[in-house]
């Protein structure tokens, strides 16, 4: 869920589910099928929703289609569910505009990724997110996914940004099981109270919440909210033979996610629920049919058709 605490920070947690952003070959979003696949998420009560990830291809997008896909996306969720709002970019003025149309259309929160061409330095993050805030006045999660971005948000600057006002939580990847414990440990020691620590990396994510992690920012969510709902909510209840029982029943899904991606095999599970006809933005490229087959095998074997 996302709310207040008593000293005025948002809170994320809970399950927060990134589906894709349907568009056309011009990049142009399709707005009346990202309702449909919002439609199952809302209905699902997801605790939000991720809108314009990396699942989202926000990084394909121009500024005037993030905010048609905002704009959709929160008159979809008329206030019961918040809206988590992709905001990087490689400038730091095109990012403050970004955030400051997702704010103006309701979004509740912003997902700053440090996006770059040149390497950043840890000085220069700091205050790319440092203005971000400041100067859009939206809360932001710090997005950090250097398989994408090239820069990883270690917990030291972890700790810089977390005392930055607005800057409210971290979305991370989970790491190997053994691993987490003492990840998360490091994270909270450097990171005010309030602070929200979240993972992503569906398919190591079931450890993270049993240690205590505030939330999960899930693809395989973005489809299929149900099921990841009820992991979420048997890790809430400390049952952590039910939770494990069902990413266990994911992993045909997940051995999908690690071979081809997860944002094809997300697009590749759309169209074969019939659930739109988009293609990721080029230049990806859709699955091609061997692997479409083995993406259907998967979900046969999830028992997810």
């Amino acid at each position: 869920m996302l709310g207040s605490n008593r000293k005025g920070a948002m809170m994320l947690t809970g399950l927060s589910a990134f589906p894709i952003t349907p568009s056309d070959a011009a990049g142009r979003v399709d707005a009346a099928a990202l309702r449909d696949l919002l439609a199952p998420l809302l209905a699902a009560r997801v605790d939000s929703i991720g809108l314009l990830g990396s699942t989202g291809t926000y990084a394909y997008l121009a500024r005037e289609e993030r905010r048609r896909a905002v704009e959709a996306a929160v008159e979809m969720a008329s206030g019961r569910t918040p809206i988590v709002v992709g905001v990087g970019a490689l400038r730091t003025d095109e990012a403050v505009r970004l955030a400051q149309d997702a704010k103006a259309a309701g979004a509740s929160a912003g997902l700053l990724a440090p996006v770059s061409y040149t390497p950043l330095t840890e000085d220069e993050v700091f205050e790319h997110f440092a203005t971000v805030a400041r100067e859009s006045g939206l809360p932001l999660c710090i997005y950090d996914n250097p398989s994408t971005t090239h820069f990883k948000v270690g917990p030291a600057l972890v700790g810089r940004l977390s005392r930055i006002p607005g800057v409210v939580g971290l979305k991370t990847s989970a790491p190997d099981a053994p691993q987490v414990p003492a990840h998360l440990a490091e994270l909270r020691s450097v990171a005010p109270a309030s602070f929200q620590i979240g993972y992503s990396a569906d398919w190591n994510v079931v450890e993270g919440l049993l240690a205590g992690a505030d939330a999960w920012y899930s693809v395989v969510a973005g489809l299929f909210p149900e099921i990841c709902m009820a992991m979420v909510r048997a890790a809430r209840s400390g049952d952590a033979a039910q939770a494990r029982s069902l990413n266990a029943q994911l992993q045909p899904l997940w051995d999908v996610f690690k071979a081809h991606s997860s944002l094809r095999v997300m697009y590749a599970v759309a169209k074969l629920r019939g659930l739109t006809r988009a293609d990721p933005p080029r230049p990806l490229l859709p699955l091609p049919k061997a692997a479409q087959e083995k993406v259907a095998e998967a979900l046969r074997a999830a028992k997810l058709t």
